[in-house]
Formats: C-alpha cells, structure tokens, sequence
C-alpha cells in the first residue's frame, strides 16, 4: 500500500505530512507527495514565492529525518476533484489534513473533508495536527460491520507503536421492541458477553487486536452517538480514532443518515482513520 499525502501549500495542511511520514517509516512504505496548484498563474512552480515550493522543502526534510522514500508531484486544480482522480483505481492510504479553506466558503458550501470523504474509496487519515508517537487508539464499533476495513488498518498502524486499544461500542435510546433491539437494550453494559450481531462483533475485534499481540479492552457506553463518542475522546486522552464508514458516492442513505464518522472528524480532536467499508 502506497501512502499518498496531500497538500495545497497552506500551513494547515503540514501536520498531514508529518504524519504521514510517520506512517510511511512505521509501514515500511514509499510516500506520494501530491502537491495542489489550486490558483494556476503563468509563473512556474519552482519560483521561491509559490506557496507549494515553502511547503516542499520542508515535506523533504520530514521524510529524509523519518527515513522513508518519497516522491514529489504537482497537479492543477481543486483537492475536491484533484485528489479522488487521483487515488481511484490505486492501493493507497491517503492523508491529508484542513486545506485552509475561508469560512464563507466553508459556511456555504461545507468542509472539503467530507465533500472527498464521499468520493474517495481508498482509506483516509485526516490529521488536523500531530500526535506522535501513537499510545492508544479508539476504535469504533457500530455493531453492522462497516468499522472491519478501518479496524484492520488500525491494528496495522498500532503495532508499529505497540498501542493499547480501546474498542468502543455506543447504544443509542432503542424505542423499538423486537427480540435483538431488547436484548441490547437490557443488556448493554454487558453487550460483549451477548449472542447480539454488536457482541459479536465486539468479541472478534477483541480477537483480532489479541492476535496481533495488543492489549485491547472493550468499552460502551449509552446515548446519542456522536455525543458519546466525544466525550470519550475528551475523557480518554487518545492519540488516533478510528471508525467505518458506509458511504458510498451513489448510497441514499447520505441523505437521511448523519455522517458521524466526517462529524467528529471535523472537530480536529485528533487524527482520524476511516476506510469506507467493504463488502465481502
């Protein structure tokens, strides 16, 4: 797997590619350095007052420091359009932090985050800023399988740092009365040791991050689900969260379903992995 790190030159975008330096020296992977020429004019990219060329030579420095192999590119255009053009069709992890977008546009039009979140298959880790090295890590459970991608990638990045993980489960208020929807419901402190489809999702995580040689303990917790999962975040002291994703460019549910997972990412806690879930 290949690590693809974005930037558009502005400051913000720079702990992505520290992170993902880290990433690549940890992984035993090459890194991509995709640079965005966002605001094309007639001067060349190799002029000193080209926002890209500041970021370059310190991007160079961050891989030379971590050891990794790096290569340098530079595309014209949006990150929105650039970045999913780019990754389709290839096995990358990709990493990119805020783009510094103005408030307006973000008012107006949404965070880019989400707007490539829905059109970009390939993982993603969203690093607002730098939390090095990784001690422990949250990963999230919904209970229908889609965290299994983000889950596997994650037990990938934590045994380079021999991390703690935390698996966590939120059960939101069940007014529904059917055999499974009461059994989580009178049991939910409990819910790992149920027969439930989140039991035993819980267990099998449990499994994975044991077999991989990782202390790992299963949390849940009850309420709204983004709220819950906040305030673990903040009472946790985490250094990577990770959670599934059901998305899909083309899924009805966008438009009925709260995207929790682009939600929490873009409160810029701490960096965020997310790997859109795949079937099969």
């Amino acid at each position: 797997m290949e690590i693809m790190i974005f930037t558009n030159g502005r400051p913000s975008t720079f702990p992505a590619i520290e992170y993902g330096a880290w990433l690549g020296a940890s992984l035993g992977t090459s890194v991509l350095l995709v640079g965005l020429d966002e605001a094309p004019s007639p001067s060349q990219i190799d002029e000193e007052t080209h926002p890209l060329e500041a970021v370059f030579a310190q991007a160079v420095e961050a891989f030379k420091k971590a050891g990794v192999k790096y290569s340098l590119e530079v595309l014209q255009g949006h990150a929105e359009e650039v970045i999913p053009a780019r990754v389709k069709g290839r096995d990358a992890l990709v990493v990119l932090g805020p783009l510094g977008r103005p408030p307006l546009k973000r008012l107006l039009s949404g965070r880019s985050f989400r707007h490539i979140m829905e059109q970009v298959g390939a993982p993603i880790v969203y690093a607002p800023h730098v939390k090095l090295p990784i001690r422990k890590v949250l990963i999230c459970f919904g209970g229908l399988g889609y965290e299994v991608s983000a889950e596997n990638l994650a037990l990938n990045v934590a045994k380079a740092s021999r991390a703690e993980i935390i698996l966590l489960t939120v059960v939101p208020p069940i007014d529904l009365d059917y055999p499974e929807a009461r059994q989580v419901r009178e049991n939910w402190e409990r819910l790992a040791e149920t027969e439930t489809v989140a039991g035993k999702s819980l267990r099998r995580g449990l499994e994975s991050a044991r077999a991989a040689g990782l202390n790992a303990t299963v949390k849940v917790r009850n309420g709204n689900v983004l709220e819950e999962i906040m305030a673990e975040m903040k009472e946790g002291n985490y250094d990577l969260l990770c959670m599934g994703s059901p998305l899909s460019s083309n899924a009805l549910r966008q438009l009925y379903t709260p995207n929790v997972t682009a939600e929490i990412a873009e409160m810029d806690l701490v960096p965020v992995l997310t790997a859109r879930y795949a079937r099969g």
